[in-house]
């Protein structure tokens, strides 16, 4: 249960938090490194393009679009699965124990 209420809350506070870290200093550096990683005032990390681009090369994570089918359908990261938000509790059996998991919402 701890999992379930963990991982909705997590893809609600980075989506509510887009639009608040808009305006915020982005990572620049060509070569990302874990140090280099975001964390927003939520106290939830984030990752750059570059970053999780090569974690999707190692097969260390998985990839959650948590916006809703329409939205999905008109674009969406390759290999992300679709789980909109209001679903997320009910379906974390889909997920791996084993992976970290990447949301996102825009």
């Amino acid at each position: 249960m701890k999992t379930i209420i963990l991982l909705v809350a997590v893809a609600f506070a980075a989506c509510n938090s887009v639009h608040s870290n808009a305006n915020s200093t982005a990572n620049t550096s060509s070569t990302p490194t874990p140090a280099s990683r975001q964390v927003s005032n939520d106290g939830i990390p984030r990752i750059n393009t570059a970053e999780l681009e090569e974690l999707m090369k190692q097969g260390k994570v998985v990839v959650v679009d948590v916006r809703n089918k329409d939205m999905y359908d008109r674009g969406h990261i390759r290999g992300a699965k679709l789980i909109p938000l209001n679903e997320v509790g009910e379906r974390t059996k889909e997920l791996p124990r084993d992976k970290k998991i990447v949301t996102y919402c825009s």
